[in-house]
C-alpha cells in the first residue's frame, strides 16, 4: 500500500529519536526526518518552505498567522519547552542587580520576535513590572555578525528596536558593556570566556524557575511542529497521524527515563531528576495536546500581542489543525 512521502526537519531530541530511527512510523507516511540545528530549521522553513513539516518557533509561527496567506498550520506537539529565567545575562558594568534595574537599559536580543525573548519580556512584566517598551532593544548575531530577523516586523512605535553593526556580535557587546543585558535562547560564549564581565541576572535560576512554576503552573512552550498548508490541505489526515506518532515517540522516553538497571542518559542523578520532575509537574511533565496546555498557550498569546508581534490577540484554537482539537471515544 502506497505511503505518503513526507519530509520533516527537527533537532535530535530524545522525544523524537523513535521517529528518526524508524521505531515509530506515522500511519500512512514515509517520513524523511532531517536532523538540523533549530536556527537552521527555522530559517529554511520560514524563508523558503523547504520541508513538508518542521519544528518551528512558536513566536515565528504566530507572526506568520498574521500574513495574508498563512503558509503553515501547527499540531499541538511541543518539541522544546524551557524556563528562561536562566537565559537573562547582564554586563558586570551595567549596574543591574535586580529585574527592575533593567528599565531604561540597552537590551540585546538576537531577534525581537524570538520565542525565548517573548517569554522573558512577558515574565519580567508580569512578575517584576518591567514594561517591554521601557528598554531599547538591539538585534543581531549572538556569536556571528549579520543575523537579521527571519520575518519582517511592523512594530508599534513605542518599541525601540535597532540592528547592531555589520561586524558586531551581541555576546562581545555584552562583555564589553556596549549593551547592558541579553535576552537569548543560547548561553553567550562570553559567559564562559569572560566570567568577570558577564553573569546571570538570576544566579539561582533553578530555584526562581521552580518557584515561578509553583505559583503560575506555567511551563513555557518554545516550539511547535508546523505543516505546510498546501500539504495539509491535500492530506488533512497527516495532522492527526503526525500527532499520534510524536506522542508515541515521547511515551517511550517517559518509560526509558524511569529505568534504573542502567541509565538512558549520562546524567548521574537521572532517576532523582525524574522523580523531582514527577513530584513538581506530575507523571506527564511535558504534555502535548491543547487542553493541558491552554493556560500556557493563552499566556504566550497575550505576551505576543502586548509586545506588538501580533495585531490582535490570537485564540488558542487558531493555532492548530482542527483534527487535533478533539479525540474520538469508544
Amino acid at each position: 500500500m502506497t505511503r505518503l512521502p513526507l519530509s520533516l526537519a527537527c533537532w535530535n531530541y530524545d522525544r523524537t529519536q523513535a521517529l528518526a530511527d524508524g521505531t515509530v512510523r506515522p500511519e500512512g507516511i514515509d517520513l524523511n526526518l532531517q536532523v538540523l540545528e533549530v536556527e537552521e530549521t527555522f530559517f529554511r522553513m520560514l524563508r523558503h518552505r523547504e520541508f513538508d513539516a518542521a519544528e518551528m518557533s512558536l513566536s515565528s509561527y504566530c507572526v506568520s498567522l498574521a500574513r495574508p496567506d498563512p503558509a503553515f498550520i501547527a499540531i499541538p506537539v511541543f518539541p522544546s519547552r524551557m524556563f528562561r529565567h536562566g537565559c537573562i545575562f547582564v554586563s558586570a558594568c551595567s549596574g543591574i542587580e535586580k529585574p527592575q534595574d533593567l528599565v531604561g537599559k540597552r537590551i540585546g536580543v538576537p531577534e525581537y520576535q524570538m520565542t525565548a525573548p517573548v517569554w522573558i519580556r512577558g515574565v519580567l512584566a508580569d512578575e517584576y513590572g518591567v514594561d517591554p517598551a521601557s528598554v531599547t532593544y538591539f538585534t543581531g548575531g549572538e556569536e556571528e555578525p549579520g543575523r537579521e530577523e527571519k520575518l519582517k516586523l511592523d512594530l508599534p512605535e513605542r518599541f525601540r528596536v535597532h540592528p547592531i553593526g555589520p561586524t558586531q556580535t551581541l555576546s562581545q557587546m555584552l562583555a564589553d558593556g556596549e549593551i547592558d543585558a541579553l535576552y537569548t535562547a543560547r548561553i553567550p560564549s562570553t559567559f564562559y570566556t569572560r566570567p568577570d564581565a558577564v553573569r546571570r541576572l538570576f544566579p539561582e535560576f533553578v530555584s526562581a524557575e521552580q518557584d515561578y512554576f509553583r505559583r503560575t503552573g506555567l511551563f513555557p512552550i518554545m516550539h511547535v511542529v508546523a505543516i505546510r498548508r498546501a500539504v495539509y490541505a491535500a492530506n488533512r489526515w497527516v495532522a492527526r497521524s503526525l500527532f499520534k506518532a510524536f506522542a508515541e515517540a515521547q511515551a517511550r522516553v517517559y518509560e526509558e527515563l524511569r529505568v534504573t538497571a542502567s541509565l538512558k542518559t549520562m546524567l548521574p542523578w537521572q532517576v532523582a531528576a525524574v522523580e523531582q520532575a514527577v513530584d513538581l509537574f506530575g507523571p506527564d511533565w511535558w504534555p502535548y495536546g491543547v487542553e493541558r496546555n491552554r493556560a500556557v498557550l493563552d499566556t504566550f498569546l497575550r505576551y505576543h500581542h502586548e509586545q506588538g508581534l501580533s495585531p490582535r490577540r490570537l485564540a488558542v484554537e487558531e493555532l492548530f489543525a482542527g483534527e487535533c482539537l478533539e479525540q474520538f471515544r469508544i
